[in-house]
């Protein structure tokens, strides 16, 4: 049993959510092949899985760990940033088994219930939330979420408070909040359809183009005051002017997704200009983390941290900025939305963004909470090779999917006659698709090194600062 090298004993919760999230990321992952293997295989898993309930449990699962790493991080960080222990521990583990316990139940009721037999036995009767894409949370479930925000929110806030309040730490706390108030959205679900997809949006658009990107910028910018030493001065200055770009453009940039169901025309130029210049603040996270990494005070151990942390500014830019770019102006877009481009933006974003910066923080923190300043030597080496594997295996995905998105609507969408039906499309995909799969193997396998790192010990024939810094240059 190692003890941790924490400044404060209730860091330690933080290990909890980081193994759940992990553990989530991996059924994901397993989900999201078994996808890739239906697209081709068509009865693959059938009648066991259909393809509706893998999507579902892909995506869901998605949300489920990406929170439990943000819930995670903060249980980490804000001590440290408020200098005073968490204010309730018991209530963080009690919060933690609970959402735990009630998100495996929700898999298992997707995997073993007929989804209409799911939505009468837990009363969507009473309030219709059902149905909606991402959103296909039973009622009690989307209950529980609600009560555990609020007890995560509570703790999280009341330390905050009674401590040191600093950029990063408030900065988060907006972000947390914000996801939380944007989720009760989820609860709306009017008879009118156009009314409904805004609704819908405001969830799903305001959480990973807004106040997501705040929890993003905080973590990052925690990690990299961590290992490199600069004065938070100059990271507070960079943190404010990211959230203020990326709240501007991300809140009037939910116009691109207003653009075809049924709302007001303003909204073409309104998505199209705001949308457009959405990939600012990503492009100033990656001039921030380079920055920042070129005028580091010291050379910390872990520079496997320091990897996921620039991987995260340099992918999330390619990802949410440059791919969300290609089709988000409103005349590309009516070709475009719902193809496998979105697909291609989607993956590369979600990746880049949210996947890297959880993984960046549970990198940095677990050697602490194992009693290390930083991982091994080796086990450093492995880290950053699951790190190239992963963003190796991620770019061919994303490569994949935009050539198919390309052939998609040069066969379906543009012609003004004699255009192929979508199964027929589908198709002549077949080969993007293959491609796609291996790239999931491969990130997949990634992923198995990721957590190889784990099990590896301390050196005995180096010190800690050798840290394998080749593969970071890389």
């Amino acid at each position: 049993m190692h003890t941790a090298l924490t400044k404060y004993p209730s860091q330690s919760v933080a290990k909890l959510y980081f193994i759940a999230a992990l553990g989530l990321f991996a059924g994901q992952i397993v989900f999201g092949i078994t996808l890739g293997l239906q697209y081709l295989i068509g009865d693959f898993m059938f009648p066991l899985i259909p393809f509706n309930v893998a999507r579902m449990v892909h995506t869901n699962l998605l949300i489920v760990w990406l929170l439990f790493g943000f819930m995670g991080a903060a249980y980490y960080l804000v001590p440290e940033e408020a200098e005073t222990d968490l204010h309730s521990p018991f209530l963080a583990k009690l919060l933690f088994w609970i959402f735990l316990v009630a998100g495996a139940a929700t898999i298992l009721g997707y995997l073993l219930v007929p989804y209409a037999t799911l939505a009468e036995m837990t009363g969507n009767n009473l309030l219709a939330t059902m149905g909606r894409e991402f959103l296909e949370q039973p009622l009690p479930t989307k209950v529980g979420i609600v009560v555990v925000a609020l007890g995560f929110l509570y703790n999280i806030s009341m330390t905050v408070l009674k401590g040191r309040k600093t950029a990063i730490s408030l900065v988060l706390l907006m972000g947390l909040w914000g996801l939380a108030l944007m989720f009760l959205f989820s609860f709306v679900n009017p008879s009118n359809l156009v009314r409904d997809k805004m609704y819908w949006w405001f969830v799903v658009h305001l959480w990973v183009e807004g106040t997501w990107e705040l929890i993003m910028g905080a973590i990052l910018a925690f990690v990299l005051v961590k290992t490199t030493g600069v004065d938070r001065e100059v990271i507070d200055k960079w943190l404010y002017m990211i959230i203020t770009f990326a709240l501007v453009t991300g809140i009037l940039g939910t116009g691109h997704h207003f653009y075809f169901i049924g709302l007001p025309g303003y909204w073409q130029w309104v998505g199209s200009v705001f949308s457009a210049m959405e990939p600012i603040p990503f492009f100033m996270m990656t001039l921030f983390a380079f920055n920042m990494v070129q005028r580091r005070r010291r050379e910390h151990p872990n520079q496997a941290a320091v990897l996921w942390a620039v991987g995260t500014a340099v992918m999330g830019f390619l990802g949410a900025g440059l791919w969300g770019f290609i089709h988000t102006l409103s005349p590309v877009n009516y070709y475009t939305h719902g193809s496998q481009i979105t697909a291609a933006h989607g993956h590369l974003a979600f990746y880049g963004a949210y996947v890297l910066v959880v993984i960046a923080i549970i990198s940095y923190a677990m050697p602490l909470l194992r009693g290390r300043e930083a991982n091994s030597a080796r086990a450093q080496r492995w880290e950053m090779w699951s790190f190239w594997i992963m963003t190796i295996g991620m770019g061919v995905m994303v490569l994949a999917l935009t050539g198919a998105g390309i052939l998609q609507v040069w066969l379906q969408r543009m012609p003004t006659e004699g255009a192929m039906s979508y199964m027929a499309t589908q198709d002549q995909l077949r080969f993007f698709y293959w491609v796609r799969l291996s790239g999931g193997v491969a990130f997949l396998a990634g992923l198995v090194t990721y957590f190889v790192s784990f099990g590896i010990g301390p050196d005995r024939t180096s010190s800690l600062n050798e840290a394998p810094s080749n593969l970071l240059r890389a």
